[in-house]
C-alpha cells in the first residue's frame, strides 16, 4: 500500500525512539495502535456503507425494471381483453341482428304465436284439417 521496506521502517523506528524517548515510546506505540485500529474500523465501515448503497441501488434498478415489465404485461393483457370484448360484442350484435331479421322475415310470412299451445289443442287442430 505505502511501499515501505524493512530498512525504511527501521529508520522510522530509530527516529521515533530518539524523538519520543525510551520512557514514553510504549505509551505512544499503544496510542498509535489504538488510533490505527480505529482508522481501520472506520475504513471498513465506510466500505460496508458504500457496498450496501451499491447493492441498494442495484435492487432499486431491478425493482424499477420489474415494475416496468409488469406494467407492460398489464397493458398487453388489457389490450387483449378489450380486443376480445369487442369481438364478442361484434358477434353478439351480428347474432342479434340476424335473429331480429329472421324473426321479422318469419313474421311477415306467417304470424307467430308467442303463447305456447295447450297440450292436445295442436293435435285437435291437425285432425280437423284432415
Amino acid at each position: 500500500m505505502f511501499d515501505i521496506g524493512f530498512s525504511e521502517l527501521l529508520v522510522i523506528a530509530l527516529v521515533t525512539l530518539i524523538v519520543v524517548g525510551p520512557e514514553r515510546l510504549p505509551k505512544v506505540a499503544r496510542t498509535l495502535g489504538h488510533l490505527f485500529g480505529r482508522l481501520q474500523r472506520y475504513v471498513n465501515d465506510v466500505k460496508a456503507d458504500i457496498s450496501r448503497e451499491m447493492e441498494l441501488e442495484e435492487l432499486r434498478k431491478m425493482q424499477a425494471s420489474v415494475q416496468e415489465t409488469a406494467r407492460e404485461i398489464e397493458r398487453s393483457i388489457q389490450e387483449e381483453v378489450s380486443r376480445a370484448e369487442r369481438e364478442v360484442q361484434s358477434v353478439a350484435d351480428s347474432v342479434e341482428k340476424s335473429a331480429t331479421e329472421g324473426l321479422a322475415g318469419a313474421g311477415a310470412s306467417r304470424p307467430a304465436s308467442l303463447e305456447p299451445e295447450a297440450p292436445g289443442q295442436g293435435a285437435a287442430a291437425d285432425q280437423a284439417k284432415r
